[in-house]
């Protein structure tokens, strides 16, 4: 009896045979469950029949799964109608039960929500979060209640909506604080009348739905007309309202493209988890961003961990009109999400791979996210020392290295060059101790990547040896990393053995086919050239540092072009001083978008005449 209570695959298997027995062939969810009734695992199929029977052959399965074959001790089945009704059940089951063996979206968190009220007589502009019951329009999700909050306070300065509740509304004898800093119209005393507070939510309504540059246009067009009859007072409230506006645009980065409602879903893996970062676009408007790690990832691919956080994280939000993924789902499980998330939804919902133009460019902004936000956990769960320690084995050193330099060049065609380094120990980085190198040898061939690094360090080690004279060893390196392959390695070595430097292993980082992360070649002396494992938290820690030095070489490459490049071409413009600088950057977002704007773009810039925006467009455009 005790050898037939001992969990074991065959025993787990034979199990579900005998309930393969009375299984349908047709759709609907299954439940494995162990003896004491706990829910293992919950799955859906098209087929009951077909997709359970593939749970009694163990070479199909990973090792996870097979441990969970081995703890089943009975099949619970439900049918659907379809492989979607199937599809949301299973979502639903799997948030409510969270099975050990499922990859679970752990979000216990809501999204907040801007709420325009529609159930007293004065709208009142709140932030909301939870059932959306109460009677008004929603708009949202935003990633935060930060985001919302910044929204808000810039909203009510636009649109000067009372925020109050009701019951302090009824009860108010004269003006708050806030119409006196100007983020209410003081409705409740009676300071504006219903006609014009109603206008006031419709511009809000209308802003929030996609339609700001209606409003903005039309707030310009009173601020002139206020002006024109000399109400300067007047003018100047419509123009803290343009302001307002202005402001919430540009921390939403409003989008130049047609994209109006969309989340942009991005996914990374590395390390043995998964970080998917989700970007919410609402009505053209940036709402913010927020990251996940899905649980029971480490032997599930793309395909499988994208179509499992899309089914549950919808389980219980409306899906936009579009949903932008980083990779492609499977053959079979692409309509069955999208048949889903419409259903979900009550309207035609499109789930895509951009691969060109705005959607593409936000995707990858996404999985940038996704990739900082992953390292950032990677680094916070993994004890620094336990990674220093695993360096320390692979490259064969004595100890764990207390100091780690690694280097990389930036440049454009030889233009602007800069060498970087990066310190790390068992801290983590040592941004104290960066240090960039402005290249110097005027022998250098623009480009010449090799002849940049040795200058980099010979400068380096001069500087080492100078201190070590004095006394001083305390900088020197345990590890050496460079970026490149038995080329750079070559020049390096050459270098410190010139230069006598002894007790500093050196070993270069050399990008894999096609340049993909994971693929990467290890150059050491006396070694045959190695990779590890993709899934190697050494691996990932190693590519963070290579990674480190690389974003640290471009920002001090922009930095030395922007001071070389010199002023703005906008302050070569007779008549365009700070003040006017400033409206025209914060409205278009850069010069080269102003020289590329038309006249009537430049004139409805707030304090930009027509004059003005004329000699602007003839000082980008003098053969016009």
């Amino acid at each position: 009896m005790a050898d037939s209570d001992t969990p074991s695959f065959s025993r787990g298997a034979g199990i579900i045979i005998e309930h393969l027995k009375r299984l349908p062939g047709s759709p609907g969810v299954y439940r494995m469950v162990n003896r004491v009734g706990d829910v293992l695992y919950v799955g859906k199929a098209k087929n009951l029949k077909k997709r359970v029977v593939a749970y009694t052959k163990a070479a199909g399965l990973p090792l996870r799964l097979q441990r969970m074959v081995a703890d089943t001790s009975h099949l619970e089945v439900v049918t659907t109608h379809t492989e979607i009704e199937a599809l949301l059940l299973e979502a639903n089951l799997i948030k409510k039960l969270a099975p050990r063996y499922n990859i679970l979206l752990k979000d216990d968190k809501s999204f907040p929500y801007i709420l325009i009220t529609g159930d007293h007589a004065w709208a009142q502009i709140v932030k909301h979060r939870g059932a959306r019951n109460r009677k008004g329009e929603y708009f949202g999700p935003f990633a935060s209640a930060g985001a919302v909050n910044q929204t808000l306070a810039q909203l009510q300065r636009a649109f000067l909506l009372r925020s109050c509740s009701d019951s302090v509304f009824a009860t108010r004898s004269r003006p708050c604080l806030l119409h006196q800093i100007k983020r209410c119209s003081a409705p409740c005393v009676g300071r504006i009348e219903s006609d014009d507070y109603d206008e006031l939510v419709g511009q809000a309504r209308a802003f929030l739905s996609g339609r700001s540059q209606d409003v903005q246009k039309r707030l310009v067009q009173q601020m002139e007309a206020a002006s024109e009859t000399l109400d300067f007072e007047q003018a100047a409230i419509f123009r803290d309202r343009i302001r307002a506006l202005t402001a919430i645009q540009a921390r939403q980065d409003i989008n130049s493209s047609d994209i109006q409602d969309a989340d942009v879903v991005a996914l990374h893996q590395a390390g043995g988890q998964a970080c998917l970062q989700v970007f919410f676009f609402r009505a053209g408007c940036n709402f913010g961003n927020r990251a996940f790690f899905p649980s029971h990832t480490q032997d599930q691919g793309t395909e499988e961990i994208l179509a499992a956080f899309l089914a549950q994280f919808y389980e219980d939000k409306i899906p936009p009109s579009e949903i932008l993924l980083s990779h492609p789902l499977s053959a079979d499980d692409a309509p069955l999400i999208a048949g889903a998330l419409t259903l979900r939804a009550g309207r035609k919902v499109h789930v895509l791979v951009p691969q060109r133009g705005d959607r593409r460019k936000m995707v990858l902004h996404a999985y940038d996210n996704a990739r900082e936000a992953l390292g950032r956990r990677l680094a916070e769960s993994t004890a620094q020392a336990k990674l220093l320690q695993g360096v320390a084995e692979l490259f064969g050193l004595e100890r764990p290295p207390a100091r780690i330099e690694v280097y990389d060049n930036s440049h454009i065609q030889g233009s602007y060059p800069v060498g970087a380094m990066i310190v790390a120990g068992p801290e983590g980085f040592v941004k104290n101790a960066y240090r960039k190198f402005n290249i110097k040898g005027a022998e250098i061939a623009p480009g010449d990547d090799f002849a940049m690094m040795r200058e980099v360090l010979t400068r380096r080690f001069r500087r080492a040896k100078q201190e070590e004279q004095q006394g001083d060893r305390s900088n020197w390196p345990d590890l050496l990393l460079i970026d490149g392959g038995a080329g750079q390695f070559k020049v390096v070595a050459d270098l410190i053995a010139e230069m006598g430097v002894i007790g500093v292993t050196l070993v270069s980082i050399a990008k894999g086919a096609d340049r993909d992360a994971g693929r990467e070649r290890f150059h050491l002396a006396e070694r045959p050239t190695f990779a590890l494992p993709p899934n190697d938290p050494v691996l990932y820690f190693l590519q963070r540092l290579r990674d480190e030095a690389h974003r640290f070489a471009i920002g001090t490459h922009r930095a030395k072009r922007s001071q070389a490049i010199g002023r703005s071409p906008l302050d070569e413009i007779d008549g365009i001083g700070v003040r006017r600088k400033k409206a025209l950057l914060n409205h278009f977002g850069s010069a080269r978008a102003v020289a590329e704007s038309g006249l009537s773009d430049l004139s409805g810039v707030n304090g930009i005449s027509q004059a003005i925006a004329k000699k602007i467009y003839d000082h980008f455009h003098p053969e016009g």
